[in-house]
Formats: C-alpha cells, sequence, structure tokens
C-alpha cells in the first residue's frame, strides 16, 4: 500500500538528510561499479556535500517524504545547453524504491519545469543500471544516443547515457 507522500524545497538543515539517503542509494547503484576503496570514498562525499550544496543556492532541491519520512530528492534546473532544463540528481533511500515517492517527485519537478517554460528535460544516467533506465523509461524518457564515461577517481571509467523527454505534456 502506497503511503502519504509530501514534497518541500530542502532547507539548509536537510544536509544529513540528503547526505543519508544519497549515499545509501549512491552506494548500491554505484559503489558496485567501482573498486571497493572508490566506493567508500564516494559514499562518504556524498554523505558529507550537501550542507555545502544548500548553503551554495543555486538550483532548487526537492526534498520527498513518505509517511512524514524522508526518503528521496531530486535536483534540477537549466542545462547548461540553451533553452534545456536538466535533472541533476534523483536519488531515492532503498527503502523506499518501489513505493511511488521518486515517481512522485519527478511528476512534481516536470510540472515546475513546463510551469518555467522549459519543453525539455535531459539527464545523465548510469549505462549499467537497468533499475534506472526502466524507471526513466516508464516516464517517457529515451536515450538520446549521447554517452560519455565518467571516472569516479580509478582510471576506470563508468559510462553514463543522456536521456531526454518533452515537458509539453503532464508526466507519464
Amino acid at each position: 500500500m502506497r503511503g502519504m507522500i509530501t514534497i518541500r524545497q530542502a532547507r539548509p538543515g536537510d544536509g544529513d538528510t540528503l547526505g543519508e539517503i544519497h549515499a545509501s542509494s549512491w552506494g548500491i547503484s554505484h559503489g558496485p561499479l567501482c573498486t571497493p576503496r572508490i566506493a567508500a570514498v564516494g559514499i562518504e562525499e556524498r554523505r558529507a556535500k550537501w550542507h555545502a550544496v544548500l548553503a551554495e543556492g543555486g538550483d532548487p532541491v526537492l526534498l520527498g517524504f513518505l509517511d512524514d519520512r524522508p526518503g528521496a530528492f531530486i535536483r534540477s534546473g537549466a542545462s547548461s545547453r540553451p533553452g534545456l532544463a536538466e535533472i541533476h540528481t534523483l536519488f531515492a533511500h532503498p527503502d523506499v524504491w518501489g513505493t511511488g515517492l521518486a515517481a512522485a517527485l519527478l511528476t512534481d519537478t516536470l510540472d515546475r519545469l513546463r510551469g518555467a517554460a522549459y519543453d525539455r528535460v535531459h539527464l545523465w544516467t548510469l549505462r549499467d543500471s537497468a533499475q534506472a533506465r526502466r524507471f526513466y523509461a516508464k516516464h517517457g524518457f529515451a536515450e538520446t544516443g549521447r554517452s560519455h564515461d565518467h571516472d569516479f577517481g580509478e582510471g576506470t571509467p563508468i559510462a553514463l547515457l543522456e536521456l531526454d523527454r518533452a515537458i509539453g505534456d503532464p508526466a507519464v
């Protein structure tokens, strides 16, 4: 049964919460693709970085709650490509996977981007994450054919794929 979902903009005091969600999710989704040392460093970096990100301001971070418990967040805004929006990050704690919380955050974000007069949105996701690719496909995203490698620190690049979709229509 789906619980009650609420969404609000993250506040400066939410850094620890965002860090725990990010570290927990990243450790499962990205960690196995890295060496153990890089995975451990990556998890700790993600756990610690959100206080500074929130203090900087910039693109808003939305925090999603399931039954008043924080479980997922998303950050979106303008892309480096003119006229295009970008979802910079979307992570959900493994405890809320499959609950609809991430989908609700994505839908809310697409509505906000539509309200800001964007026509298209893109994002980058792990090529080898079937779970993420299924999630985005379910919500109308398709591969663009663009890809690039990202090196998390040991010279072994991980492939990322670009996905995009129109945002003129309500979210799927």
